[in-house]
């Protein structure tokens, strides 16, 4: 399978208060840094950033990295417009991708392991959709065949991704994945984080 990715990275941080969360360390790298290094060691095809809020600042995390960088000026609007953002980024260069892989910036447990493991549960399945199971939820890291491409397309504003995946449920396969609900969100996220040794 042909995949395009998704790194969403647009926010601004606001719970952070006003640092940009996407710059924050783990093991030697910023998250930005980190999962989009693991999406490139996929190997499967075209990365995607969506950038917004503090662009700046993130930019250079990015330098020499084999990715396509793309702004969304619409980032306050919500997470829709970034996904459609990177969607339209892929499909101008890469009519011929198979799937959508979609990341978050702020799950800094996500590993080229649990995204290969996904990918088997995909190829092994055959569903349309592979998604992580975490907090009582089904959410990204995410992926979907081409065929939701339209579907991920009608978002709007504050919606994301597992509103698709709730409307599919019977088309989606689910990944067990308890770090996924390390969020890092605000300071209070990083500060548990840290005090649980992990950063």
């Amino acid at each position: 399978m042909k995949i395009g990715t998704i790194i969403l990275a647009a926010g601004d941080s606001s719970r952070m208060g006003g640092d940009p969360k996407q710059l924050l360390q783990f093991k030697g790298q910023s998250l930005i840094q980190r999962v989009t290094e693991s999406a490139l060691a996929l190997q499967c095809g075209p990365v995607v950033v969506v950038l917004g809020a503090n662009r700046t600042q993130i930019l250079p995390e990015l330098n020499g990295l084999p990715v396509t960088i793309i702004d969304n000026p619409a980032w306050p609007t919500g997470q829709a417009s970034s996904l459609k953002t990177g969607l339209a980024a892929l499909y101008i260069t890469h009519k011929d991708i198979d799937a959508v892989l979609v990341l978050h910036v702020d799950q800094p447990l996500v590993s080229l392991g649990l995204l290969l493991h996904m990918l088997e549960v995909s190829k092994d399945e055959g569903r349309g959709i592979v998604a992580c199971r975490y907090d009582a939820q089904v959410s990204v890291p995410a992926l979907f065949t081409r065929d939701y491409i339209a579907d991920l397309l009608q978002l709007e504003g504050d919606k994301g991704v597992k509103w698709v995946i709730g409307k599919h449920r019977a088309d989606c396969s689910e990944v067990l994945f308890e770090a996924g609900a390390i969020d890092l969100d605000s300071k209070r996220d990083v500060e548990l984080f840290r005090q649980a040794q992990l950063i």
